[in-house]
């Protein structure tokens, strides 16, 4: 997840900068909306941060990988530099996908059966204990205080109404750029979903977490310089062909609003 949250701000910030000289107009007449919605087309634009100046870095930055990661336990565990416990969890989850896909088991029939175990050894250990004279078992208080619960509730309450607020602006047609990215979002989702079970994609999501990052710090340099020059590649295409184009594309639809 924090991964997925640095390329999301990463993208937003890139688009913040974007020159936009040309654009394709699209009527949403079927939507019964009278207004023009102008679709920007990358032209002409070179964002400062992505050339080669003396920090040669993606975005400008002047942050470590591990700062943007947020310098704490969760950076150290994702970039390595926690080895022991990285690789723990790598294998651990990978002992549970194979008991998930090879033997069978459900998420609801595994947890039934290890509580059913679990309650099954306490019973007898109680039960032996009252009968030798021995103690119970060790079990902690199970209680949920008020405070507790409250917390949770009002957590769980302030992110639900983000969520709704962020769900009528979206739809009641007030923040477009915002419809596109969640639409593009739940696309992907969508396709990558039809590709694979949930089980999977958590584990190959998990495994790029605490691989990708680690492997781009230790070659930040070199991965930095190819894809700048990649970005330039892509920039000198887009020019030309707004050029060669989407200026006729875009005279074009003029001409014919102007004739309707």
């Amino acid at each position: 997840m924090v991964e997925n949250d640095f390329i999301f701000n990463s993208l937003s910030l890139s688009a913040d900068y974007l020159k936009v000289q040309s654009g394709l107009f699209f009527y949403l007449g079927s939507y019964n909306i009278s207004n023009w919605i102008q679709v920007s087309v990358f032209s002409q634009f070179l964002p400062s941060f992505f050339q080669m100046g003396s920090s040669d870095r993606l975005f400008s930055r002047q942050r470590t990988v591990h700062e943007i990661l947020g310098g704490g336990f969760v950076a150290d565990v994702i970039l390595w530099r926690r080895k022991n416990l990285t690789v723990g969890i790598l294998l651990v989850t990978l002992a549970v996908w194979l008991v998930f896909e090879r033997s069978g088991y459900t998420l609801l029939s595994l947890v039934s059966s290890v509580f059913l175990l679990l309650i099954a050894i306490l019973f007898s250990w109680a039960k032996s204990a009252a009968i030798l004279n021995r103690p119970a078992p060790p079990l902690p208080e199970l209680h949920l205080s008020e405070e507790m619960v409250n917390e949770v509730a009002t957590f769980i309450r302030l992110r639900v109404n983000t969520l709704l607020s962020v769900s009528q602006d979206i739809a009641l047609g007030k923040d477009s750029r915002l419809f596109f990215k969640v639409a593009a979002y739940l696309w992907l989702i969508s396709f990558v979903g039809g590709l694979t079970d949930f089980l999977t994609l958590g584990y190959t999501s998990l495994v790029v977490i605490l691989t990708v990052p680690a492997l781009y710090e230790s070659f930040e340099d070199h991965i930095d310089k190819y894809v700048i020059l990649a970005y330039k590649n892509l920039h000198q295409l887009y020019v030309k062909l707004n050029k060669e184009y989407v200026s006729r594309v875009q005279k074009w639809i003029l001409e014919k609003k102007k004739l309707s």
